[in-house]
């Protein structure tokens, strides 16, 4: 994980996501283990009530269970784990909207540019693996 976090929002938060983004690309799957809340912070060099705090908020979200003395593993519900990649891409989308709103760009011309630079972006990654 990048420890690399900003100042607009929580670390907890951003720890969060982080795992969210990883659940929905799929490198973290469902079932797996997740380090402890004291491997977290030591390896993203936070707080441990941090790390705990981002733990329980996952815990309250369903994302995550943890049985006792067990190691936490991220939840098997399929629910759950198909909300995550519309919830990603809806906050994405509506910070967006938030952004260009006050431009007033043409709908069917923002969809235009969105469209060329998503397929642009993706080729370049492409290329450049």
């Amino acid at each position: 994980m990048n420890s690399n976090f900003n100042t607009r929002e929580p670390v907890y938060v951003q720890v969060i996501r982080y795992f969210k983004e990883q659940i929905a690309i799929g490198e973290i799957v469902a079932g797996e283990e997740i380090p402890s809340r004291r491997e977290l912070a030591a390896t993203l060099n936070i707080n441990p009530n941090t790390a705990q705090k981002a733990y329980k908020e996952m815990e309250e979200q369903g994302l995550i269970h943890t049985e006792r003395n067990f190691p936490s593993k991220i939840t098997s519900d399929e629910r759950i784990l198909k909300s995550i990649r519309k919830e990603l891409i809806f906050a994405a989308v509506e910070s967006f909207v938030e952004t260009i709103r006050p431009i007033n760009v043409p709908i069917d011309e923002l969809l235009q540019v969105v469209k060329e630079k998503y397929v642009n972006e993706g080729q370049e990654e492409e290329t450049n693996d």
